[in-house]
């Protein structure tokens, strides 16, 4: 404990600038994996609906309804995929994957938009919903509801990782700096034996001379103030005489 409290301001300032560093590094990890995984997300997200849009050229031409819902249905097997709805030019919704009918929330709603929009929907969550133009708009569009849930989950799993490592990382340099701190306090403890055997202490924990000698050719502060202490006169003797 000792030893501890030697080092104990040189401890608090490794471990404030490791704390610093940790708090850094995983607050700019959070959000770097926050903003790629999103835009990952949205990205695949939006190729998703361009290929629907393009199959659906034909068929919309066609007035196949049929073939279109079951075009759609397929796409359904994706698991981050929550739903997808076709409109025609008019914003008119001509095929779903809700049961049994789109949510009021959506047909509330401006339905020829191309842009993606955040949504939360009763009995589905919380989604991302992204929307590709069929023949630039002039035919429709097609909007594919993503789960934000799952991405919020891999994100969660990302950083969960990194706090890991970090955490591990934390640790190891506990136990290392309490092993760095014993090597370098033990050339003070043999010091300290030294200058008591000098004063003529005994305390059962004596130099050899093998390790006196060691002490006396080291080139460091150890060395320099052993070989200080040999040097130095010994502090005279007082005898006290017994009370009468």
């Amino acid at each position: 404990m000792s030893d501890l409290r030697l080092f104990s301001k040189a401890l608090l300032g490794i471990y404030l600038l490791f704390a610093v560093i940790a708090l850094s590094t995983s607050a700019l990890c959070i959000h770097t994996v926050d903003q790629e995984l999103s835009r990952e997300y949205q990205s695949n997200s939006e190729q998703i609906a361009k290929v629907i849009a393009d199959a659906s050229v034909d068929v919309l031409l066609n007035r196949d309804l049929s073939v279109l819902q079951s075009l759609v249905d397929q796409y359904l097997s994706i698991r981050s995929i929550k739903y997808i709805y076709i409109a025609d030019e008019n914003g008119e919704v001509i095929v779903h994957t809700f049961v049994p009918q789109v949510p009021a929330e959506i047909v509330a709603t401006d339905r020829r938009t191309t842009a993606s929009t955040h949504r939360s929907l009763t009995g589905i969550g919380s989604v991302i919903e992204v929307v590709s133009p069929i023949l630039q708009g002039r035919a429709g569009t097609v909007h594919l509801g993503m789960d934000a849930g799952l991405i919020g989950l891999k994100i969660q799993s990302a950083v969960g990782r990194e706090i890991y490592l970090i955490s591990v990382l934390f640790i190891g340099s506990i136990l290392l700096t309490l092993l760095l701190i014993g090597t370098a306090a033990r050339p003070l403890h043999r010091l300290l034996s030294y200058q008591r055997q000098l004063a003529g202490e005994d305390d059962g924990f004596g130099l050899t001379p093998a390790e006196v000698t060691r002490l006396l050719e080291r080139r460091d502060l150890a060395g320099d103030l052993a070989r200080l202490a040999q040097r130095s006169p010994s502090p005279p003797q007082t005898n006290r005489a017994d009370p009468l």
